[in-house]
């Protein structure tokens, strides 16, 4: 995991191969989640101010899934109250329109060839039958 505050140089150094545009989308989301924990408790990291109104406390790992491959963040977590960066929650409501499709077209009697093919065509790598399976009896349908 890059740290928030390494410069380009850094970056260029440690990931020359076919790693740096993941490396540095990773690094520029990190310095998002961070500037915008700053904003929410009313100081920065190690900052004293009047403004506070919490602390942070440490760090939850969480995988995006994006063209560039998988990004490996870490979540700010704060003493009270929480931060969700609103980039995550738009892939979950993503996920879960992408199974509500899966359900609907396997209840529809949909093979479940013809859902990897769905799949497919959506941009996505496609989908196992025992995945389907999964996904519709896991969600109640």
């Amino acid at each position: 995991m890059t740290k928030p505050n390494m410069d380009l140089t850094e970056l260029l150094a440690k990931h020359d191969r076919g790693d740096f545009l993941r490396s540095i989308a990773e690094a520029v989301l990190q310095l998002l989640m961070e500037a915008d924990v700053d904003g929410l408790i009313g100081a920065g990291r190690h900052e004293r101010s009047g403004e506070r109104t919490t602390w942070r406390n440490g760090y939850r790992d969480r995988a995006l899934d994006t063209r560039l491959g998988t990004l490996n963040l870490r979540v700010p977590k704060l003493r009270t109250g929480s931060y969700f960066p609103g980039f995550l929650e738009a892939r979950k409501t993503s996920e879960q329109a992408l199974v509500a499709v899966i359900q609907e077209a396997w209840i529809g009697g949909v093979s479940t060839r013809r859902v990897d093919d769905l799949v497919q065509a959506m941009g996505l790598s496609g989908i196992s039958k025992s995945t389907v399976s999964k996904l519709c009896v896991r969600h109640g349908s």
